[in-house]
């Protein structure tokens, strides 16, 4: 793809990936048998688990979807600052009968889950916190696969000129920031980054960040996208792998509002305030994937014990509108075809 082009997937809507559980099979089969574009998510998986992800998607559709990828981090860690952040929190982890986890770097199995979706892959490829060589994405387009990067920037966009497609990602998605660096640069409007991007790129753009009703996808198709990316839209689906905790307080009227914090994960991640958030955020370091594996032993500890104000319940500024309803009803809620 290059220079304006059609969105070739169907409807213009993408099933946004979701590392951590959210993203399934189940969800990306039905959001594409529904004319969307439905997506898995790598991170934080085996090269191994991501295939059986693949293959089991493939036995539930025949519609193209895709696979998400994390690039390895390559932001420089203090490891000092971990250590003291591991002590802060430890009362918390010995309060949940959790250990902290090993404080690891690592590059995510980056290498081995390419080398895997070279041999096989879907038809949509997507990578983010960074972009891949020239010579790897020409690869994946050899194969006939469309290669999306996310983005958070114009300078991004000029980086990822190679790409088929932009996803842009302005500071209203939910999750983690995709940005190239753990960086603590203000984050732009998904309304001002494409206007931002549109004037240094022609590629294909998907918009994501706060989309979560068809007027939303017509806007920013009108504002010059070819497709809008939704994730917490889908988080209350049936068909999502949204923990018990989690999506009782995306409709829990205590949690009244989302911001963004490295507590959970040592980079920036927007979800629901909880107290975890607020006694943690100007504490955490800029340490990722660091701080995400000290915490996830007493992440997890606090999903199993239905505890909502120690477990990061990532969420978009679009969390209340989100709803119980089938994967496909949801895609066909957010088209404007």
């Amino acid at each position: 793809m290059s220079g304006p082009v059609s969105w070739p997937f169907g409807l213009p809507v993408v099933q946004a990936p979701m590392a951590g559980g959210a993203s399934t099979p189940q969800l990306a089969a039905a959001v594409s048998e529904a004319g969307g574009l439905g997506f898995l998510a790598a991170g934080y998986k085996t090269a191994g688990r991501m295939r059986e992800e693949i293959e089991r998607t493939r036995e539930l559709t025949s519609r193209p979807f895709g696979m998400n990828v994390f690039m390895p981090a390559a932001d420089d860690v203090d490891q000092a600052e971990v250590d003291a952040y591991a002590k802060v929190i430890e009362g918390e982890a010995q309060r949940l009968s959790a250990p902290l986890g090993a404080p690891r770097g690592g590059d995510d199995d980056f290498t081995a889950k390419v080398e895997d979706l070279l041999a096989d892959p879907p038809a949509v490829v997507s990578f983010t916190f960074g972009c891949p060589e020239d010579e790897l994405i020409r690869a994946f387009r050899d194969r006939g696969t469309t290669v999306v990067v996310t983005v958070t920037s114009e300078a991004e966009a000029r980086l990822a000129s190679a790409a088929d497609v932009l996803c842009v990602q302005g500071e209203e998605a939910g999750g983690h920031r995709g940005s190239f660096t753990n960086t603590d640069a203000e984050a732009m409007s998904l309304e001002r980054l494409l206007s931002r991007v549109r004037e240094v790129s022609r590629l294909p753009l998907i918009a994501a960040g706060g989309i979560a009703s068809a007027a939303d996808v017509s806007r920013v198709l009108s504002a010059g996208a070819v497709a809008a990316a939704a994730g917490t839209a889908y988080l209350l689906c049936p068909e999502s792998g949204t923990a018990a905790v989690h999506r009782a307080a995306l409709t829990d009227p205590r949690f009244t509002r989302t911001a963004v914090t490295r507590a959970f994960t040592g980079r920036p991640a927007r979800g629901l305030v909880n107290r975890f958030m607020t006694e943690y955020s100007g504490r955490a370091p800029a340490a990722y994937p660091q701080v995400h594996h000290l915490t996830t032993p007493m992440r997890r500890a606090a999903a199993a014990g239905g505890d909502a104000e120690t477990l990061h319940l990532w969420a978009g500024t679009s969390w209340s509108r989100a709803r119980n309803a089938p994967a496909a009803d949801v895609t066909a809620d957010l088209s404007p075809i």
